[in-house]
C-alpha cells in the first residue's frame, strides 16, 4: 500500500526515513538503498553484531530528536533510519519519504526476544499478546497521523514480501525515490539466510 501526496520526485531537499517497529527490516532495508546508490546518515556507533551481521545503520542523535533537530539539515537528500514511535517529533518545514517496514508480528517478536536473550536480558515482563497488541495499537495510530501530514509521502513495504520478490520491491522503491537507484544491486543485498524467526 502506498500512500502518496504529489508527484513529487526525489529531490536533493527531501529527507528519507526507513521506519517501522524494532526488528521490522529496516536494517536491511537502508542496506538495500545504500547498494541502489543513495547516501546514508549513519555514525557506525553501533556495530554489526550477531543480530544485524550487516550492520544496524543507525544515527545516534535521532534517538534525541525530541530535544536535537538541528541534524536534520544534514539528512537532506540522504536516508536515515528510526523507529515510527519517533516519527511524530520530526518537525515541519521539511519534506520527508518515508518507507514504513513491515512484517509478521510473531515475527518481530520472536526476533526481539532472542536479541534479548542474546544481551542476558529477561524476556517475560510481557507477554507477547500484550506486545502485540500494544504494537498494532501504535501502528494504527501511526498509520492515521501519517496520512494526516501534507509534507510526507509514505510508502509500505512488507520485509517478508522482499524476501519472496525482491525485484518488484526494489521497483516500488526506486519508483517511490524518483527512478535514480540501482535495481541490480538493490537485490543483490537481499540475503535470505538471514531470514531466521519464519512463521509461515
Amino acid at each position: 500500500m502506498m500512500e502518496n501526496k504529489g508527484n513529487k520526485i526525489m529531490d536533493e531537499d527531501t529527507i528519507v526515513i526507513v521506519s517501522g517497529l524494532p526488528r521490522s527490516g529496516t536494517s536491511m532495508l537502508m542496506s538495500m538503498l545504500e547498494a541502489g546508490g543513495m547516501v546514508v546518515l549513519t555514525d557506525n556507533i553501533r556495530e554489526a553484531d550477531e543480530d544485524n551481521p550487516k550492520g544496524y545503520y543507525e544515527f545516534e542523535r535521532v534517538k534525541e530528536l525530541k530535544v536535537d533537530k538541528a541534524w536534520l539539515e544534514d539528512a537532506k537528500g540522504k536516508v536515515v533510519k528510526m523507529v515510527s514511535a519517533l516519527l511524530k517529533h520530526l518537525p515541519v518545514g521539511y519534506n520527508y519519504r518515508v518507507i514504513f517496514m513491515k512484517r509478521k508480528m510473531e515475527e518481530i517478536l520472536a526476533s526481539q526476544k532472542q536479541m534479548l536473550i542474546r544481551r542476558g536480558k529477561t524476556t517475560n515482563e510481557v507477554s507477547d499478546e500484550r506486545m502485540a497488541k500494544l504494537y498494532q495499537e501504535h501502528l494504527e495510530h501511526i498509520k492515521m497521523w501519517l496520512s494526516k501530514q501534507t509534507n510526507f509521502d509514505v510508502i509500505y513495504i512488507n520485509y517478508n514480501d522482499i524476501l519472496k520478490n525482491p525485484l518488484e520491491n526494489a521497483e516500488k522503491l526506486n519508483k517511490f525515490l524518483g527512478n535514480t537507484l540501482s535495481l541490480k544491486e538493490m537485490i543483490g543485498v537481499v540475503d535470505r539466510n538471514l531470514y531466521r524467526q519464519r512463521y509461515g
